[in-house]
Parts: structure tokens; sequence; C-alpha cells
């Protein structure tokens, strides 16, 4: 693969993912090592998904030619009928209204894949992974009958999405945070008038069942901003992501109002939850997440250029 085409951050998250593929082989004792699981995080905008995709070449061409699988939790979210339901259930609460929160997930469907997943180098069967086309129901989007079929042996197994690694917390943070503006967005954002502190609640309790899903994970990758404005930061990376789409595919796609009203719902997600990442469940148990010790943060800045990375 030529070095000139593929992003600066790839190199420190392939030798991280190597680095920890290696240690996750010396603690295994069996005849077939499960894969590696590993998750990755970061904002709409970011380019996650496009650094994923990169991470997964480089791991499988050579030198590595490693067998990867990667699936977005996108690829998870309910059903168009489930994910009427669940708004129908929820008629105030416009975080739950249409895909994207913490609650828009097939639970069920996640525990048995990741389960599978885990156990797929001790079998011969193969394993389809869902699909979840955006396109369907006028953008409302729907899981597509037939997936996308893994086969044994798996080395490394990616989960990415925007949420991947945030956890439920305790009423009284979600409380003092709820009286606090939120960092950069003082005159562009009111959290109070966007979103009521019980449709937080709601979510918060929604996580709850997301951490069966964190606890398969061995090791971590986080992509963010500055640290000086980190929400400021997604909506210009959307934005850019969005026109950038436009300018390509004859200009279909969302307005700039559109783009900050769909950014603006997940601002809740980060200023609540976000930093499970590095803290897992901050309540009683104080539960830290398994990764700890195996994650890499990635910093980009503004034109998403490598800043630097840190281990956690």
């Amino acid at each position: 693969m030529s070095t000139t085409l593929r992003p600066p951050a790839v190199r420190p998250m392939t030798e991280h993912v190597l680095c920890c593929l290696k240690n996750h082989r010396s603690r295994f004792v069996g005849p077939r090592c499960s894969p590696l699981f590993v998750g990755v995080q970061g904002p709409q905008g970011s380019g996650k998904t496009f650094l994923t995709s990169h991470l997964h070449k480089q791991l499988s061409t050579s030198p590595h030619l490693l067998s990867v699988a990667v699936l977005s939790i996108d690829d998870l979210y309910l059903t168009h009928d489930g994910l009427a339901s669940l708004a129908r259930d929820h008629p105030q609460n416009q975080l739950l209204r249409g895909r994207g929160q913490p609650g828009t997930h097939d639970i069920e469907l996640g525990n048995t894949l990741l389960e599978k997943i885990k156990k797929i180098n001790g079998k011969p069967d193969e394993l389809e992974l869902p699909i979840f086309d955006k396109s369907l129901f006028g953008g409302e989007g729907d899981r597509l009958p037939h997936g996308k079929v893994i086969r044994p042996p798996i080395d490394v197994f990616i989960l990415e999405g925007w949420c991947v690694g945030f956890y439920p917390t305790s009423v009284s943070l979600i409380k003092e945070r709820w009286d606090k503006p939120v960092q950069g967005l003082e005159d562009r954002f009111d959290l109070k008038s966007f979103v009521r502190m019980e449709d937080v609640l709601t979510i918060n309790d929604q996580l709850k069942a997301y951490v069966k899903w964190w606890d398969t994970l061995d090791a971590f990758i986080q992509i963010k901003g500055p640290s000086s404005c980190p929400y400021e930061i997604i909506y210009k990376w959307r934005l850019e992501q969005e026109h950038y789409m436009k300018a390509r595919n004859g200009g279909k796609g969302m307005t700039d109002e559109q783009v900050k009203a769909f950014v603006d719902r997940y601002i809740p997600g980060y200023v609540f939850f976000g930093d499970g990442v590095n803290n897992g469940l901050l309540d009683t148990e104080g539960k830290p997440p398994r990764w700890i010790g195996s994650g890499l943060v990635v910093t980009i800045g503004q034109d998403r250029e490598l800043i630097e990375t840190s281990k956690f």
C-alpha cells in the first residue's frame, strides 16, 4: 500500500493493534485463540469510519496478512419497525425519535453476534453480520434481509461507532452537568431548551444494556479533536463532510441548518456519557473499562491532521 495515500493516524493505530494482538495471544491458553476485539470511537465527521477502513487494509495486507472483520454499531440498529415502535413509546423524547442514540440498537442481536464472534475460531461455521441501509424509508433506514458473511479464522474484530465505550453514569453527575453550559457552545447550543433531563436519564438507563457489549472489548482507539474545542469542532467536521458529499452527487443532502440539527441530537451523549471511554461506570461500583492499559487516543486537528497520540 502506498504510504502517500495512507492517513498519518493509521500508522500509530496499526502499531497499537499489533502490540495488543501480541499481548492477547501471549495470554491465551488453548488450541484456538479468540479474535482480538478492538473498539474504535470518534465523533461524527471525524473520519473514524475512513480511518477504520484504512486500518483494516493495513492489517490485512503484507506484511501483516491478518484476517480482520469490522462491524459498525450503526449496523446493529433496530429494524425500521422497531425504531418506529421505540419512538411511539417515547413520544416526548426527541433523542429517541429516529436512529442514532443508545436505545436505538438491537441489544439482543448485538449480544448474540459478539458472543459468536468471540468463539468463531473454534468452529468451522461462517457468520453473517447485519447491514443497516440508511437510505431506505426516505432516509429513516432499515436492516437489509441479508448481511455480510465472515469466516474463521478471525485475528482482529473491530467494533466502531460514535458511542462505542459510552457508559451510564450517576444521576448526581447528570444533574451536576445539566446546570453547566456546554463548553465552547455557549452561544449556539442551549441544552435545556433542546432536551429534558428526563430524556437524558432515559438514555442513561438504556446505556446499561450496552455494558455487556463493551465488556467484550480487549483494546480501544479513541479519535478526538483538540481539548480546546471538543464539541464545536464536531459541527465543522460534519458540515465539511456533507459539503464534500453534495459536491460529488449533484447537491443531494442536508442543508447547513439540517446538519446543525443533526449534530445537536448527539451533543448530550458526549456531554453526559463520553468520558465513559476513560472512566467506565461512574457510580458506586466504579468499574473501569476492560481496555484500560490497552487504549490509544488519536488527537486530530481542525483539518483532521494528526496532532498527537497517547496511551491510556
